[in-house]
């Protein structure tokens, strides 16, 4: 998988045109916070929406969009404030599990959780008084980041809208919180326990795997699925499983995270040997009833892995810092039980 180009200055560079707020000891912190250091260079960081320049180490840390809390945490940094979680909270608290229980093992407060219904609320992150803004996965606008930067330096994603792998996730926001060599370590412990899972599972390095989006049951005229350029797809490679060619044609055409087809043409994924989607036994029952999309091979196989769409199941599939421990098992032993179908 190619890796996020990432520019670091290690030199004197211009301070953005922002002002960074001093740090007091409150909320989100705790003792694991690091310490700013005498000896701290500059970092500049270039992403999609522009270039980021981070004069001293980062003390209090926020962030917003999807998931971008994860990285701090489980570099032992507890956030200040992170969006709210809007699905996948079982208990409803705003937290995820996982994320709850790395709070737990922190012995941290649960940070101020910004409400992001209507958007990024930009007055509840000023409120924080951040020393950066971390949001490599994200779908900032230019907007948003305009006006996030003028709270605090804001690392945004280096490429595509929600279309960060997990893996420049961590670079990016690890980067930009002083940590880089502490991200890259995260990375490699995370690689090294998907490695010990796949070759638990030898037999999903012979199927081809594809991501069905939200299946809307009442029109099943058309097929959508998420593309190569999503996370979803891309934890498929992590756990051994091949790409489709047709995923992988359809995917070189568009830059897009997914894409919608007539189910007239569902033979093009006759070369899919399992197919993962969220929904249940009740869904899985309408397509085998279909008399187009019943003629998938993994359909008719029964080759379906179905996800509780509004779950920590089926929120895990999009692999996270933190949710790919809490899944990785379980996840691909319903993948190696729906392979054995195939």
């Amino acid at each position: 998988m190619s890796r996020t180009s990432t520019l670091l200055a290690l030199s004197a560079a211009s301070a953005l045109a922002v002002g960074l707020v001093g740090c007091s000891a409150d909320a989100g912190a705790t003792d694991d916070a690091p310490a700013a250091s005498a000896d701290f260079s500059p970092i500049t960081i270039e992403h999609a929406l522009g270039t980021t320049t981070i004069e001293t180490k980062p003390e209090r840390v926020a962030t917003v969009n999807w998931a971008n809390q994860e990285v701090p945490l489980a570099l032992g940094v507890v956030p200040v404030g992170m969006a709210r979680a809007d699905f996948g909270d079982d208990d409803g608290d705003g937290v995820l599990p996982w994320v709850s229980e790395k709070l737990d093992e922190l012995g941290g407060e649960t940070p101020v959780l910004f409400d992001e219904t209507d958007g990024v609320d930009f007055e509840a992150v000023a409120d924080t008084e951040p020393d950066v803004i971390l949001a490599a996965y994200s779908g900032l606008t230019q907007e948003d980041y305009d006006t996030l930067s003028e709270i605090a330096p804001v690392v945004a994603y280096p490429e595509t809208a929600w279309g960060t792998s997990w893996r420049d996730m961590i670079e990016l926001n690890s980067t930009g919180m002083g940590m880089a060599a502490e991200g890259e370590q995260l990375v490699a412990d995370l690689e090294e326990e998907i490695a010990g899972v796949a070759a638990d599972h030898p037999a999903l390095a012979d199927k081809t795997a594809m991501f069905l989006t939200h299946v809307d049951t009442t029109d099943l005229s058309e097929v959508s699925f998420y593309t190569t350029h999503d996370t979803r797809v891309q934890f498929f490679d992590d756990l051994g499983l091949q790409q489709p060619q047709s995923i992988a044609d359809a995917s070189a055409a568009t830059d897009l995270f997914s894409l919608t087809q007539s189910a007239e043409t569902a033979d093009t994924f006759d070369d899919v040997d399992v197919i993962v989607t969220y929904g249940d036994e009740e869904l899985v029952k309408t397509l085998e009833s279909d008399p187009v999309l019943s003629q998938m091979p993994a359909v008719a196989n029964e080759a379906i892995v179905a996800l509780p769409g509004t779950g920590s199941l089926g929120t895990a599939a999009n692999p996270t810092p933190l949710s790919i421990s809490w899944i990785l098992d379980e996840y691909a032993d319903l993948l190696d039980e729906a392979a054995a179908k195939s």
